[in-house]
């Protein structure tokens, strides 16, 4: 396990607590039901990248514990998902997310969230896919659905419920079945943010973002 793994499920062990020790890692494994399939995805990936002799040997004994997991959870969260540093999953039961979405720093996700794909059909046939990018310190509330090749700007809040099919402005609150922008925020909702400084790893962003209609 690198040096980065670790860093990752220290971060995200932050999120509970807002503390930085070990004992907080091993606390959160042992009784924390979300924080288990963090953990294992966070192996798996680890596992992924190393040479073919112990990929082999390790990686399909990880999948099967991740699998584990996320049926303890209760939640569908792939391995393949490319997450940032501190991934907060309150209560969990029910989430879903699509293993090609991507997913920023200290992003916080409730019960009942759905993060996936959508298709789109044109006049003439021709189908088109897509997957969101969930960008840093994004709050997401409970059952909203996010879907489509979209972006959720930095900061933003889609409070429960909200079905969200556009791309969103930075540091903005929506809600709403179709979601529509309420305002704006100053500040994000992040409970113990891990300071990114420490990360290495770049969180994932997107550009040309526009304002959902």
């Amino acid at each position: 396990m690198g040096q980065n793994t670790l860093l990752m499920l220290r971060s995200d062990a932050w999120r509970i607590r807002g503390q930085d020790s070990w004992f907080d890692v091993a606390r959160a494994l042992l009784t924390n039901r979300c924080f288990k399939p963090i953990a294992t995805l966070r192996m798996c990936q680890a596992v992924s990248c190393a040479p073919a002799p112990l990929r082999k040997v390790f990686l399909p004994v990880c999948i099967v514990c991740h699998q584990a997991m996320r049926h303890y959870a209760g939640m569908d969260l792939p391995w393949q998902t490319v997450i940032g540093v501190g991934l907060s999953i309150q209560h969990g039961w029910g989430a879903v997310i699509n293993a090609k979405v991507r997913i920023g720093n200290n992003v916080t996700l409730y019960h009942g969230v759905t993060i996936g794909r959508a298709d789109r059909i044109a006049a003439d046939g021709l189908r088109s896919t897509g997957y969101p990018i969930i960008e840093d310190e994004v709050w997401i509330g409970p059952h909203a659905i996010v879907v489509g090749g979209i972006t959720i700007g930095q900061g933003s809040r889609i409070a429960a419920g909200s079905f969200v099919t556009e791309s969103v402005p930075p540091f903005s609150l929506v809600a709403g079945n179709p979601a529509k922008i309420l305002r704006t925020v100053k500040t994000s909702d992040v409970l113990n943010p891990f300071p990114v400084a420490q990360s290495t790893a770049p969180p994932p962003h997107a550009s040309g973002v526009q304002s959902l209609q």
